[in-house]
């Protein structure tokens, strides 16, 4: 019978973390870095422009 608490207290605990953990959503205006558009240097012809 104690086994039995513990497992179940086991699995409870097991999933209380899963809940609590979640999952991150992620908005993709959210970015720091600018993928949508091109770097400065892109749009000019190689070795012009330093």
């Amino acid at each position: 019978m104690a086994i039995r608490i513990r497992h179940c207290l086991a699995a409870f605990l097991l999933l209380a973390g899963f809940v609590v953990a979640g999952c991150a959503t992620h908005d993709p205006d959210d970015s720091s870095i600018p993928w949508n558009r091109p770097a400065q240097w892109e749009d000019q012809p190689p070795g012009m422009g330093f």
